[in-house]
């Protein structure tokens, strides 16, 4: 994850690429970037130090200013911030989205799916851990939540294949990767089937949820949902 430093140190990165150090080399004087950045000079000498000994720039000090070049590694600092801005703004659907609703507790029927093994297998080979046999059932608490997860119908999901059983057949499973209560691992499922409507969440993930968030019927929740995976 990119820390605090990190992006400060990128955004140096791209104030000095705006100054004419992207493949060439610029002479920038601290008095000058320190303007430029709305800080003082001592700051903006000491981002030039530590941008240096990450090997992002190099840098020759004199008289009239620092010379100053950014390097292949801190190129391909800046790539990367271009590449994921390019995705950001050109995606049709948000990275991610946070819904927030009230848990109480269900029929049941999840966990008699969850502990079906066509459909447990698939979850440990496309979602990437063994689903805890019940889900965590979320009422969304207002028209936006409700309005947000209906717009997810729309967007690429991780589909856990319907199966023959003896006596029935078993539909489609949506999947997707969540956070939930801001800690804990785990996706969002919907299935064609379901007493349910877009108004309730079914979460699973590889612990009890209720017992790892402390949980109880009525407590708010929140959960992020991953669009990209």
């Amino acid at each position: 994850m990119t820390d605090k430093a990190d992006w400060q140190h990128l955004y140096m990165l791209l104030k000095l690429a705006e100054m004419g150090a992207y493949n060439r080399t610029a002479k920038i004087s601290t008095e000058y970037l320190a303007k430029k950045l709305d800080i003082s000079q001592q700051t903006a000498s000491r981002y030039l130090i530590e941008l240096e000994h990450k090997g992002w720039i190099a840098r020759k000090v004199t008289p009239e200013g620092s010379l100053i070049k950014i390097e292949a590694q801190g190129n391909g600092e800046l790539q990367k911030l271009h590449s994921n801005l390019k995705v950001l703004m050109e995606k049709s659907y948000p990275p991610s989205v946070t819904l927030e609703g009230n848990v109480f507790t269900g029929l049941g029927e999840g966990a008699y799916y969850v502990s079906k093994p066509d459909y447990q297998k698939q979850i440990v080979e496309k979602v990437g851990f063994i689903p805890y046999p019940g889900t965590l059932n979320v009422k969304l608490s207002t028209d936006y939540d409700i309005k947000t997860r209906n717009e997810l119908e729309s967007y690429p999901a991780i589909e856990v294949m319907g199966f023959q059983g003896e006596n029935r057949s078993y539909g489609l499973v949506k999947c997707y990767p969540a956070i939930i209560g801001g800690k804990i691992k785990g996706a969002l499922v919907t299935a064609k089937r379901s007493h349910y409507d877009s108004s309730v969440l079914e979460l699973i993930a590889p612990v009890c949820l209720r017992k790892q968030l402390g949980l109880k019927d009525g407590n708010k929740v929140k959960v992020e949902i991953c669009t990209s995976f």
